[in-house]
């Protein structure tokens, strides 16, 4: 029986980069001796268990076989004839199938350690193609590690996985998970962009791959690559440390010079199954984005019915994270590195936020409570809309006073 870490933990600790989590394979056992050994099974599709002190996941030495379509049409094999490179051939990328055992010894049968000194990201086996899920994961880790290239080879071979129609079998769920994550990477921007190489940004978001290939206007007149555009607002949100539904936000704003904006946002969201809060900023960010940024052609009574559409007396930060996916949609116009920074004062940078901040926090002000109870005495065949248009006029009053 041998215990070797395996995949991230070695990679980062030869990149130099701090390791949080150690993913360990063992080689030579069984199930019942794991369990002899006070180990917890905790697999449900191949056999893996919890260390009975450090909690970290220890998974036997397995291999796969593909049986039907999908990332999950694999039967696994596992018994204590599995060696350590027939485990480590059905990973992803080499970088990702190196293991290193007790003595610090990494063990790198498919060139992880030169493709990490080549900054390259290359599929191990074409094995690669068996699961369309690791086409998702090369985009994901191309974010995080934005100075690696993509080796042609792997590109090809995952163009051929969408062309012969594997990726079709992708589930929603497992979509969105490798795809929220990488909007959390350094350069998500690069997401998009091997997405985009590989075709799976056509099969998995037609709605934006249809639009992101014209060009759009700029502050000052001219028209830029909307792609370019896209790449670099998604590259400054994560600059500034947003969160993944800020990060939608952002994406499907590139959606709101078209017909049906808002449409188009919530189907692509719901047919993915993004979770509600992500996909309700992301209509809103497709729907409003226009309206939002033409303020000043906006009388009051225009800033404050879409402010209700917003609901941000209720939900303030709704408004909040609407304006900091604007700042960056604003803010990639601009050139130069985006640098780490911090979120606070981002919706600021977004030049019609102090307009729509004004306009909200008098609405705010206005005590919808006191202007309930002026209706106590007065017979009305539907109080409750009588009460919502005099609290709507006093916040058009409010929001006209201050101009």
């Amino acid at each position: 029986m041998r215990v070797y870490a395996v995949g991230g933990c070695v990679r980062d600790r030869m990149l130099g980069l701090p390791v949080s989590d150690r993913d360990w394979v063992v080689v030579g056992a069984t199930p019942e001796q794991m369990i002899a050994l006070g180990y917890r099974a905790v697999g449900r599709d191949f056999p893996v268990f919890l260390h009975p002190d450090t909690q970290e996941e220890y998974a036997l030495a397995r291999t796969e076989r593909k049986t039907a379509p999908g990332y999950r049409g694999f039967a696994v094999h596992a018994d204590p004839t599995v060696t350590l490179e027939e485990d480590l051939a059905r990973r992803d990328l080499t970088i990702n199938a190196m293991a290193e055992d007790e003595t610090g010894t990494v063990i790198d049968p498919y060139g992880g350690r030169r493709d990490l000194a080549l900054r390259r990201l290359r599929h191990v086996t074409p094995a690669f193609a068996e699961d369309p899920v690791r086409i998702l994961r090369l985009a994901r880790f191309a974010a995080r590690f934005h100075d690696f290239c993509v080796a042609p080879e792997t590109l090809a071979l995952a163009r051929g996985i969408v062309c012969s129609g594997e990726a079709d079998a992708l589930v929603p769920e497992r979509v969105w998970q490798e795809l929220s994550r990488g909007l959390m990477e350094a350069r998500p921007g690069r997401m998009w962009t091997v997405l985009r190489e590989t075709l799976l940004a056509t099969r998995l978001l037609p709605e934006l791959a249809t639009v992101i290939g014209g060009l759009r206007p700029s502050p000052n007149g001219l028209r830029i690559a909307a792609e370019a555009h896209l790449v670099r607002a998604l590259d400054v949100a994560a600059a500034y440390g947003v969160g993944a539904p800020v990060c939608w936000a952002v994406l499907l704003a590139q959606l709101a010079e078209f017909p049906e904006a808002a449409q188009r946002a919530e189907a692509l969201s719901r047919r993915l199954r993004v979770p509600a809060h992500s996909l309700d900023l992301g209509r809103l960010a497709a729907e409003l984005r226009q309206a939002m940024g033409e303020v000043d052609a906006l009388d009051a009574e225009g800033r404050v019915r879409l402010l209700e559409r917003l609901d941000s007396v209720r939900r303030p930060q709704r408004l909040m994270e609407l304006l900091q996916a604007f700042a960056c949609d604003h803010l990639a116009f601009s050139s130069g590195p985006q640098d780490r920074r911090t979120q606070a004062g981002l919706a600021e940078l977004y030049p019609p936020a102090a307009v729509w901040q004004a306009a909200a926090t008098v609405c705010a002000e206005v005590d919808a409570g006191r202007v309930a109870r002026e209706f106590q005495d007065a017979p009305s065949p539907d109080l409750g809309a009588a009460i919502r248009a005099a609290v709507h006029a006093e916040r058009v009053r409010a929001v006209a006073e201050i101009g």
